[in-house]
């Protein structure tokens, strides 16, 4: 983002606001990806294990790639929600990283991502990783501008948006909170 305030006040007839080819909503399944990656011995820490660090790196560039190919333009991470590591990953196997989008507001987007690792000699998948991340569209000049709608459609669709509600109002409040207090 841009230090200089001033540089995001656009004016209305600039054509930054809304990108080409985002008029219309899309749903998640249009945005989202897929990514795997094997684990190499660089990607470990010194217990043997990779690195969470590593885990985060894919898990935020999984998350960039629903985001822009949502708004077909540039995103930026605004905000890990929340990251869990349940379980850990071992130098050799498969890390595959899903992501998709679960909300979108006027200029933010909320993105769930799941990590699987599958060792690649039993053929046994784990749930190791979950996150939420928030994601901010930018126009051509680093401000935020408008995403595109989500359409919501299917049970899974509408369970994933009903949480990221729940999610969001809680961000909201933990925020108000914090300056409360300040």
């Amino acid at each position: 983002m841009t230090d200089d305030a001033n540089t995001c006040q656009n004016p209305p007839d600039s054509g930054l606001d809304t990108p080409a080819g985002t008029h219309g909503g899309k749903t998640p399944e249009e945005s989202s990806v897929i990514m795997t990656h094997q684990v190499l011995p660089s990607d470990a820490n010194p217990a043997g294990n990779v690195h969470g660090g590593v885990i985060l790196k894919h898990i935020d560039t999984a998350a960039g790639v629903v985001a822009m190919r949502h708004v077909r333009g540039w995103a930026v991470t605004a905000s890990i929600d929340r990251m869990d590591f349940l379980k850990p990953v071992y130098v050799g196997e498969l890390v595959t990283v899903k992501a998709s989008l679960n909300l979108v507001g006027r200029t933010s987007m909320e993105i769930g991502v799941r990590v699987e690792a599958e060792n690649l000699l039993t053929g046994e998948v784990r749930h190791t990783n979950s996150a939420y991340l928030t994601f901010v569209a930018l126009d051509g000049l680093g401000c935020p501008r408008p995403a595109p709608p989500l359409i919501i459609q299917g049970e899974v669709a509408e369970r994933r948006h009903r949480q990221a509600l729940r999610r969001r109002e809680l961000r909201r409040q933990a925020i108000a909170e914090e300056r409360a207090g300040d």
